[in-house]
């Protein structure tokens, strides 16, 4: 058995693989990334693990893992998954990334956003709070819009400012929520838009779990995306991926 973790910022993903995928697991990461890798290995055998995603240099040496970028990581797991993949999406809890492949799945290049809020998933969390939504409500609220609103700045402070002053107007909460959507799938073209997009486009992250986001980017690209069946964990099974390639 071969293991990979992908420990992001806010979920810690854990994928086992040995010819086909054996545990696929998905947990908050909370304040302590390590000792949460450790519950999550606790009572498993495995030949080689390896560790990618934001905290995998705290975690790697003290398990014993080897470490992989999160961009090839994903590369790895998108391409398994769909061998005809060009293009993956990938929005997480602080940072957003776009990865282009070659025919042969190498990685061509790359964008990556983890200095600032804005395209990930904190920047809806911080306004779903904002407008007293819950998270994972805030997707089909944005979808019942019937109202067009717009947020203009894509920074998460000026954006909140925004925010209180289109509540203090009176605009309805779905608009708002909806322009929200918009600023985020504006942030993550302008990086499409720098490193090109060819299909499959994967979109991956616990963004690709919101409806509203993913039309929206479909809408702006003119491009089917494919989510797959578990797309937090699109890095971890590449982890785990590379494990056993070894």
């Amino acid at each position: 058995m071969y293991a990979g973790l992908d420990v992001g910022s806010r979920t810690t993903k854990l994928v086992t693989y040995n010819g086909g995928i054996g545990d696929l697991v998905v947990v908050a990461t909370g304040v302590n990334p390590l000792q949460r890798c450790q519950e999550l290995l606790s009572g498993k055998e495995f030949v080689r693990l390896v560790v990618t995603g934001y905290g995998r240099h705290l975690v790697a040496p003290v398990l014993k893992g080897e470490v992989v970028s999160e961009i090839k990581a994903f590369a790895i797991g998108a391409r398994h998954l769909y061998p005809d993949c060009r293009s993956i999406i990938d929005i997480g809890g602080q940072d957003s990334k776009v990865i282009l492949l070659s025919e042969k799945g190498e990685v061509q290049k790359f964008e990556m956003n983890d200095r600032c809020a804005a395209g990930t998933g904190k920047f809806l969390e911080v306004m779903a709070n904002t407008l007293e939504v819950d998270i994972t409500a805030i997707s089909n609220l944005a979808l019942s819009s019937t109202k067009k609103v717009n947020i203009n700045s894509l920074c998460t402070v000026f954006a909140e400012s925004e925010v209180v002053s289109l509540i203090a107007k009176g605009e309805e909460t779905a608009a708002i929520a909806f322009a929200l959507h918009e600023a985020i799938a504006t942030r993550i073209v302008t990086m499409v838009n720098r490193i090109g997009i060819k299909e499959r486009v994967v979109f991956a992250g616990g963004g690709s779990r919101n409806n509203c986001l993913g039309k929206l980017l479909e809408q702006k690209l003119s491009k089917t995306l494919t989510v797959p069946s578990f797309p937090q964990a699109v890095g971890a099974l590449g982890a785990a991926l590379l494990a056993k390639s070894g």
